[in-house]
């Protein structure tokens, strides 16, 4: 992601090509260290309090204290102020010793892909203990999509050992059968989306959310993902099984636009 401005606790902005976190941090020694991203719509951060009560317990999960939320409200103000653009990616960092904010501008490409869908193939996947922390080990997870991406997909279906299906590696999934909308539960190991609570309140369609085959997806009216920045995108096709970029998913993304809308 470009940055256009960072920002660090106790230092305020720096360059944005200086270097914030020092070289005995565990956050490099041992990727202790737990990270949290969302999207800014008209120079505002969206959901920021649902995303920092889930930035604390990501911390809580690598046996880290909390952030200082003030604090992260503050760094945040500053990395979106300093940017010209508006629309943008804010991301938080948090090591236990040393708080960093980011900020960049949203790339053009999210906006092509959500126009064609995302070609997805599914990956085995067995989950660890950090499945629902935003842990900054997530280097199993962009493996799987980089094989999905050799292999001519854009990103990853995360399938259990069991053929459950899970979620992307840094996305929630979702479908339609008919008028009903199907999602993996929470209680499986996947990360408890903050967009994915957004559109669990607002979806006008029964949402149900439980443990389901692949085969179940693969036989769906349409399929799509929900994350902070890509929004609400559509599937084009999932192992190559096509479907059609479907009514739900376009209604949703503009029911969470006329929610972000300053």
């Amino acid at each position: 992601m470009e940055v256009c401005a960072v920002a660090v606790a106790g230092r305020g902005l720096v360059d944005p090509h200086e270097p914030v976190f020092a070289a005995d941090d565990e956050a490099l020694l041992r990727g202790r260290s737990v990270f949290e991203t969302a999207r800014v719509y008209g120079g505002r951060p969206f959901l920021l309090d649902e995303h920092l009560a889930r930035f604390a317990r990501s911390s809580e999960s690598v046996r880290l204290p909390p952030p200082d939320a003030a604090e992260c409200k503050r760094l945040a103000e500053l990395v979106v102020g300093a940017c010209d653009e508006t629309e943008l990616a804010l991301r938080l960092y948090w090591t236990g010793r040393t708080l960093v904010a980011t900020a960049g501008p949203i790339g053009p490409e999210i906006e092509a892909l959500r126009a064609r869908g995302l070609r997805l193939a599914a990956a085995p996947w067995s989950t660890g203990a950090l499945a629902s922390a935003k842990s900054m080990s997530y280097a199993e997870n962009m493996a799987a999509q980089d094989a999905a991406v050799a292999g001519g997909a854009d990103d990853a279906l995360l399938v259990a050992d069991d053929g459950t299906v899970l979620e992307l590696p840094t996305a929630n999934v979702w479908w339609r059968e008919g008028d009903r909308l199907l999602t993996p539960s929470l209680d499986l190991p996947i990360l408890a989306g903050v967009t994915r609570a957004l559109l669990v309140d607002v979806a006008e369609r029964e949402t149900v959310e439980g443990v389901f085959p692949l085969g179940r997806l693969l036989e769906a009216d349409e399929v799509f993902v929900s994350a902070s920045i890509r929004e609400v995108m559509p599937v084009a096709s999932v192992d190559g099984k096509a479907f059609g970029l479907g009514p739900a998913a376009h209604e949703l993304h503009q029911q969470l636009r006329h929610l972000a809308s300053p």
